[in-house]
């Protein structure tokens, strides 16, 4: 068995990578793939407190919910292994490791995305937050460079040839999307696909702006959670449609369909 790395990282903070990387391991483990996790964030910690509060929600309702086997990686246990050597040891015992980074630039994140098999670079669809993949003119809004996390990224696939590792995935979704249409939305589009070309990413498409995803993590809850009258979330258009663009990601990232509406392993 060699499991599938998968890697949410931006080095801007509030993207959306905590809850999209939950989202990914619960849809992995609902569909019988055995999980890793890690949280390369010792101070925010949001996927850690994400899978606590899970727990904290299966005790107290007395339900039962997948879990992934997760490590936070606080520098201390970083002195004392290194994450190369632990991922290869979980490699042979794992479907897949999931690998929440942190919204800034560290030596830790940049040696996940060089293991990575699939790198998923999560962005609020907004042109400030597109200066984390590129530089671009205000007043032409033509593209003049990569960021530097763009070059991060290049210098990890340049890693991975010396290493004679297969081909990074680099997956960008557009997270957090608002339903009205706007011109901003639609410079977005435009800037995206040409830097796609640029620098070389699949752009995977969007997930919607929902409130819900902020209450359920109180709970360490997702939209895939659904099974238990204790836990059941309405099966409104809102929660169908959100439910279908978390399943079109997974479908990227894993490469071949996993889960869907009528799949029984997810609704019962």
């Amino acid at each position: 068995m060699t499991a599938k790395i998968i890697v949410f990282a931006n080095e801007k903070g509030g993207t959306g990578k905590s809850t999209l990387a939950m989202h990914t391991i619960i849809a992995l483990l609902r569909a019988g793939k055995t999980v890793a996790s890690f949280d390369l964030d010792p101070n925010q910690q949001s996927l850690t407190r994400y899978i606590e509060n899970r727990k904290t929600f299966i005790t107290e309702k007395g339900v039962s919910l997948p879990l992934p086997e997760h490590t936070c990686w606080t520098e201390d246990v970083a002195k004392i292994y290194t994450l190369r050597s632990r991922l290869n040891k979980l490699s042979n015992e794992v479907d897949a490791i999931v690998i929440d980074t942190p919204g800034s630039h560290t030596d830790l994140g940049v040696e996940a995305m060089t293991l990575a098999d699939v790198l998923v670079t999560p962005m609020n669809d907004s042109l400030v937050d597109l200066d984390i993949l590129a530089l671009v003119d205000g007043e032409t809004l033509k593209i003049t460079g990569p960021s530097h996390f763009a070059q991060t990224v290049w210098s990890t696939r340049q890693q991975r040839m010396l290493e004679r590792k297969p081909s990074l995935n680099w997956l960008v979704i557009r997270n957090r999307m608002l339903f009205n249409k706007s011109r901003n939305s639609q410079n977005m589009s435009i800037l995206l696909n040409a830097l796609s070309r640029r620098i070389h990413f699949e752009l995977v498409g969007v997930v919607s702006e929902r409130v819900v995803f902020r209450e359920l993590f109180l709970k360490g809850l997702t939209m895939l959670d659904f099974k238990d009258d204790k836990i059941r979330i309405a099966n409104t258009v809102s929660s169908n449609t959100a439910r279908q663009e978390l399943f079109n990601l997974v479908e990227k990232i894993w490469g071949t369909p996993l889960l869907s509406e009528e799949n029984p392993a997810i609704q019962q």
